[in-house]
């Protein structure tokens, strides 16, 4: 059975075999009567390194695993797709797509989105709420024997007790009500396979399906997951670090605040010790995670045989997220910024693990050969745009750091941070045939640039870099993230102060000039963040006014699972000071500090001045609208 893809593959001839099975009759075309691994996907199958799903079961079938994907099952009706494809002899695997599956369908507001970027024509409906939870209890009734695989970056965020937004209120760890077995948090390729190897050898040697003692008993060792065992039976160990229970974070807020120190630590050091929280008569036991995946083992990751394209079966339905993606190439994973609202770091990371030249070469070759492909890459990045390679001078010191950021409060003397080899990879690629530019889509840190080291080759890299980025890399626009003017809010956030911004924007314009370029610097700034009042807002106005940016890229504070900027909006203190820290809460808060960054627009002038007044900043009126005449 043959597909084509004129559109997107130059009439190169796809067997429906290419794609992991999504159906019983696409098992019966690679003659498989049974399937060792089942995964349950929230996302569309897009066969593509960006879509986890699509890693995980490419990764287990390259160990020799006969793996089926069912994506978006309906949870609604007679529960067929979860019926479908029968009993894996290993386990299910349940992710619940590429985002939360909460901040995928609201907005910070809590109103619902209109467009799905993970689903065929954006259709807002193809996915609960809490797929791994809807999914695994599904599950659990019909095939209770059956083991459960959580993954994915829902249930890597929600493996302990978290503040809940959508909900207001502490939730237990997703183990606790989703029924799970176990739970793989962070990037999956390291524990996945383990799971696997020592899986299998548990089979029968005539044939049948893993039962659930012998799992748990072979899968609680692995680094990387989180499980459940009975408090009566479980005896914790020296090294252990024991949380506050859930019921005392319940009851106390500041011990919630408190717990999320110790976690946010152990998820940035080299090795960390093994965690453990009471849930009532239980315990959840998060065992620390592997070391930072090799160079190899990344390459491996990102050449395993993807069609790179979505399955035929949305063939016509245009998948927004994969628009988004189809030309870029992510060259590293790990992002040591530490920003207090981000949850890279806590899902991938603080060390950088880099793709080799070879492996980032090859893909842009596959990428380039694409027929709608016009010669721009969109994005030659990561998490962040300029950390490819960087890594501790001395690797020892940073295997006892736990800091949460390389580069915050100041640049650590011990980090790497030469440019040398990303310009080496822009240049390579660039000379590519078929690749006309790359422009670098993810965001700048320009607190890397412009910080002196005491090292001559780094500082000329750095200045070489924003050069080369500014003049060959920018689709027009290049976008930064200052998210805020204030320092003292900056601070919280873990940002670098304002000036560092200022200063950037000097460069860029300068250099701009120099060139003839006619280039736009894209700010992007968060209102109602931790530690923001309606003051440094209205501060904020009139600094942007004075750069003369008219503000586009805003968006309110969301808290989402397992971030110190999320833990210190629900409890009211910062988890590593314990202080008290103010939020805005209710909507009349939110949309005080949200009207400043829209000044300039008639309709907000009024309420903007009756609101400086308000808070005694009568001083701003004139600075904002200048005084009347």
């Amino acid at each position: 059975m043959f597909f084509y893809y004129p559109y997107l593959c130059a009439m190169k001839e796809y067997r429906l075999t290419d794609w992991l099975p999504t159906t019983k009759k696409e098992m019966e075309l690679r003659g498989w009567n049974d399937l060792d691994v089942i995964l349950f996907s929230g996302d569309a199958y897009v066969d593509h390194p960006s879509f986890g799903a699509a890693v995980i079961g490419r990764i287990l079938e390259a160990e020799g695993l006969k793996v089926a994907i069912i994506p978006q099952p309906n949870w609604r009706d007679d529960l067929r797709d979860f019926k479908k494809m029968g009993r894996p002899r290993l386990f299910f695997g349940i992710s619940a797509g590429c985002m939360d599956s909460m901040v995928n369908k609201y907005t910070a507001n809590k109103r619902l989105r209109s467009e799905d970027a993970y689903t065929p024509d954006g259709r807002p409906d193809m996915r609960p709420e809490y797929p791994s939870i809807v999914y695994s209890q599904i599950l659990k009734q019909l095939y209770p024997d059956v083991p459960v695989v959580l993954g994915g970056i829902e249930a890597s965020m929600r493996r302990l007790s978290h503040y809940d937004y959508w909900q207001d209120k502490v939730q237990k760890s997703i183990l606790c009500d989703s029924g799970a077995d176990l739970l793989i948090y962070g990037m999956g390729e390291k524990p996945i396979i383990e799971l696997a190897q020592k899986t299998i050898s548990l089979l029968p040697d005539e044939g049948g399906a893993l039962s659930i003692k012998d799992f748990r008993e072979v899968t609680q060792t692995i680094p990387q997951i989180a499980y459940l065992a009975h408090a009566k039976d479980w005896e914790s160990v020296a090294d252990d670090i024991q949380l506050y229970t859930h019921e005392e974070c319940l009851h106390d807020k500041k011990k919630q605040a408190a717990n999320f120190r110790h976690i946010e630590e152990e998820s940035n050091k080299y090795a960390a010790s093994r965690i453990t929280q009471v849930v009532e008569s239980r315990v959840v036991v998060v065992n620390p995670p592997y070391p930072p995946m090799s160079e190899k083992d990344l390459d491996r990751s990102f050449d395993l045989p993807y069609t790179r394209l979505p399955h035929p079966k949305y063939k016509g339905k245009r998948i927004p997220a994969y628009d988004m993606i189809k030309f870029s190439i992510n060259i590293h994973r790990g992002c040591f910024g530490g920003c207090a609202f981000c949850t890279i770091s806590a899902h991938q990371g603080k060390f950088i693990v880099s793709r080799s030249q070879e492996s980032i070469l090859k893909e842009v070759k596959a990428v380039s050969q694409l027929p709608d492909f016009k010669g721009y890459l969109s994005d030659l990045g990561g998490p962040s745009a300029n950390m490819y390679r960087m890594k501790g001078i001395d690797e020892s010191i940073c295997q006892k750091c736990k800091r949460p950021s390389c580069i915050h409060p100041k640049v650590c003397p011990n980090l790497n941070y030469n440019h040398r080899p990303l310009l080496d990879i822009y240049r390579a690629v660039d000379a590519l045939p078929g690749i006309k530019k790359s422009f670098i889509g993810s965001g700048v840190r320009y607190d890397l640039l412009l910080h002196q080291s005491k090292d001559a080759a780094t500082n000329q890299s750095t200045a070489e870099y924003t050069r080369e980025l500014i003049i060959n890399h920018v689709s027009g626009r290049l976008k930064v993230a200052p998210e805020h003017t204030s320092d003292r809010v900056l601070a919280v956030m873990r940002k670098p102060p304002f000036d560092q911004f200022e200063t950037f924007k000097r460069v860029f314009d300068r250099i701009n000039r120099e060139e003839n370029l006619r280039q736009q610097l894209i700010p992007y700034f968060i209102s109602s963040h931790p530690g923001c009042q309606e003051e440094d807002m209205a501060e904020l106005a009139v600094l942007t006014k004075r750069l003369d940016f008219h503000l586009e890229q805003v968006q309110d504070f969301t808290p989402t699972p397992m971030t110190v900027a999320t833990e210190a909006w629900y409890t009211g203190f910062h988890p590593y000071t314990l202080e008290p820290i103010f939020s805005a809460k209710t909507p009349r808060e939110k949309l005080a500090q949200r009207q400043f960054f829209f000044w300039y627009k008639p309709e907000e002038r009024k309420n903007i001045i009756n609101d400086l007044r308000r808070i005694n900043r009568q001083d701003l009126i004139d600075k904002l609208y200048g005084k009347k005449k």
